[in-house]
């Protein structure tokens, strides 16, 4: 294993569609690749290429779109479990971050496709622990009273504990296929988990043996107060949404430091910020490819993005687009995001239409725009001063600002020792640093 510096950069590649900005579509150089295989083979590829630790999806249970019907490609794709499926038979080093909700899936059935990725992949499965907020979704599941965000987590708690135990129920070397005896597997190494809660009674054991990795690496992206307890008991990647470096720095500190009361050590949690970023050989090269791209976004689709950032409850569309943003409570949607967009639309002094084109792209992560070396430098700023541990790289525009991050930012921070040069292991625990589970 080559030898690496004591302290490097994790990045995670969040690559859906055509990209992360809401017109990436209509934009002449995106590909029409968001159900084609090959195409996503080609950005896996890519990614690995980069020496990325991660390929990261996120997931609909509807297509969610109001006002903006049928002008957005969000929503539209493969199921993630599904496509990296594919993907782990092609690549050999990246993981794949799938995103599934806690809110309408059932854990026994998580459980055993997740240790099924991880079986398939040779270690490199990751679960992205959501609750879902949206009352399309509710609908397509013949809930017609979308959960409350405390139900919705109280929940999410139990079922991740399922989950977990569920992966627990098999030891390492349960499985033995010992011809000579007849015997299969270990039954006295194999064991009921007998769950009985609020929410859910699962028997068990589960019916796939522990997988590579122990367990899947689990991810989760919630910033609400329910949120961040839940992540400093159960997370090991954090992916966040945050807009400065104090910002960033307040998150930071605040989830690791909740983390002593689980009896968990920092250093098993990584916090990576999503991060588009706008990069070319020269600054005005960079900003036009951020201008060509707000110049696509149609108004009916930027309200539409600004009402599902409130989980969908609330309709702009009878508001002056060049007034303020009116004052609005917060819904039972996404909380810590509609926190993060009002704070920014009072602290700017942001119309409707400004904030809707400041969001289209990254929804409220951090948009950079620059040089290669600019966008090192403020990556370097946040990774060194107790902001991150690594990003959550959202292309605007693919496969073109993939392809562009590869070749002009990986090797500036490699450069600075910020980044590897090789993947340390074949896991992905392995490369993010992050101990295999302790088996109970």
């Amino acid at each position: 294993m080559p030898a690496q510096p004591e302290r490097q950069m994790k990045l995670g590649a969040f690559l859906p569609g055509p990209g992360q900005h809401v017109a990436a579509w209509r934009h002449p150089e995106a590909a029409d690749g968001a159900l084609d295989l090959d195409y996503y083979v080609r950005l896996a590829r890519t990614a690995e290429r980069g020496l990325f630790d991660a390929f990261f999806l996120a997931d609909y249970l509807s297509l969610g779109i109001r006002n903006g019907a049928g002008f957005t490609s969000f929503g539209v794709g493969f199921e993630p479990v599904t496509l990296y499926s594919a993907l782990a038979a092609v690549t050999g080093h990246i993981g794949f971050v799938a995103t599934a909700s806690t809110t309408y899936e059932d854990p026994y059935l998580l459980a055993r496709r997740f240790a099924s990725l991880d079986h398939l992949s040779k270690g490199r499965a990751a679960w992205n622990l959501v609750t879902t907020e949206s009352a399309d979704a509710a609908l397509n599941f013949g809930v017609v009273r979308q959960p409350s965000h405390e139900d919705r987590y109280l929940r999410a708690e139990e079922f991740h504990d399922v989950v977990t135990g569920l992966w627990d129920t098999w030891d390492d070397d349960a499985l033995v296929r010992d011809r000579a005896t007849g015997v299969y597997y270990r039954a006295d190494r194999v064991r009921a988990l007998n769950h009985r809660g609020a929410h859910f009674q699962v028997r068990g054991p589960l019916n796939i043996p522990r997988s590579p990795q122990g367990r899947p690496v689990v991810v989760q992206a919630g910033s609400s107060e329910a949120g961040k307890q839940l992540a400093a008991r159960t997370a090991e990647v954090v992916f966040t949404a945050q807009q400065d470096l104090a910002g960033a720095q307040a998150f930071y500190r605040d989830l690791k430091g909740r983390m002593a009361g689980f009896g968990r050590a920092p250093e098993q949690l990584k916090i990576m910020p999503g991060v588009q970023p706008y990069v070319a050989r020269t600054e005005a090269e960079a900003r036009s490819k951020y201008q060509e791209l707000e110049e696509l976004i149609l108004p009916e689709v930027g309200l539409d993005l600004l009402s599902g950032l409130t989980g969908g409850f609330v309709d702009l569309a009878g508001y002056d687009l060049d007034g303020p943003l009116p004052e609005l409570p917060l819904t039972q949607g996404n909380r810590s995001r509609q926190a993060l967009v009002y704070d920014l639309a009072r602290g700017r002094g942001l119309s409707i239409r400004e904030l809707y084109k400041w969001v289209a792209g990254a929804r409220g992560h951090w948009t950079i725009i620059g040089t290669p070396g600019q966008i090192a430098d403020q990556l370097q700023e946040w990774f060194e001063h107790e902001a991150a541990d690594g990003f959550n790289i959202m292309p605007p525009l693919l496969p073109r600002d993939i392809d562009d991050f590869v070749a002009l930012v990986v090797p500036e921070l490699q450069r600075r020792g910020l980044f590897r040069t090789e993947y340390e292991g074949r896991t992905l625990r392995e490369n993010l640093g992050l101990a295999r589970p302790h088996h109970p």
